[in-house]
């Protein structure tokens, strides 16, 4: 599977852009497992929960990973099969010394399903939640974080308008780009290649889109 990370600040589309991302390669994606645990356990968050939190998002993207990789699998199997008879069917095509023509059985697959997850966040989020919130993070996440292996970051810019949300923290603009640069200081001093996401949504689609492609085809 190739994994391709959605990072930004609140209230910059990255929940949008996985999806239609995920619509466009016929993929899966993985949603910020921390609204999920705000929703169900308040908002009112202590240290401890971000560590809960991480557990939570990595749990799911395991999940959507291994059932990618079945879909993907079972496909393969799919066409496989089919191109073994039609290699069966020519054999007998070519075997025959009669005057027929018997029509081969052509493969018709559905259409492949590709090896690309798309990811609301992962555990940059939690750690740049944390030392902001409580100027610390766990080493547990640290340590995950160095761990994890993934193949693409897109970074979401602050230039959209702010979307009001219960969940959300920051409305205001200046801290929102604070955090746009831990962000982008995180994704500097790493080597995986990622690309700052601007614009309206469909030029943000359109970046991704060919951002993705150039890298990973």
């Amino acid at each position: 599977m190739k994994k391709i990370v959605i990072l930004g600040p609140e209230s910059t589309g990255k929940s949008t852009l996985c999806e239609q991302l995920a619509a466009c390669y016929n993929a899966q994606w993985v949603p910020e497992y921390a609204r999920t645990y705000l929703q169900k356990n308040g908002t009112q968050y202590r240290y401890e929960d971000l560590f809960e939190i991480a557990k939570g998002q990595v749990e799911n993207e395991e999940i959507i990973v291994k059932s990618q990789e079945s879909i993907v699998n079972s496909q393969e199997s799919l066409v496989n099969s089919q191109e073994s008879i039609v290699n069966g069917q020519k054999s007998i095509v070519n075997s025959s010394h009669t005057n027929l023509n018997p029509q081969p059985v052509t493969p018709n697959p559905q259409p492949a399903t590709t090896n690309l997850i798309f990811i609301d966040t992962d555990l940059y989020t939690i750690k740049i939640w944390s030392e902001i919130a409580f100027n610390k993070c766990d080493n547990r996440i640290l340590t995950q974080i160095a761990f994890r292996k993934y193949d693409v970051y897109l970074l979401c810019n602050t230039d959209l308008p702010w979307a009001e949300d219960s969940m959300r923290e920051y409305p205001d603009l200046k801290s929102r780009q604070k955090i746009y640069h831990h962000y982008r200081d995180a994704l500097i001093n790493q080597k995986i290649p990622w690309i700052d996401i601007k614009g309206n949504y469909g030029e943000r689609l359109a970046s991704a889109i060919a951002f993705v492609d150039k890298v990973l085809f």
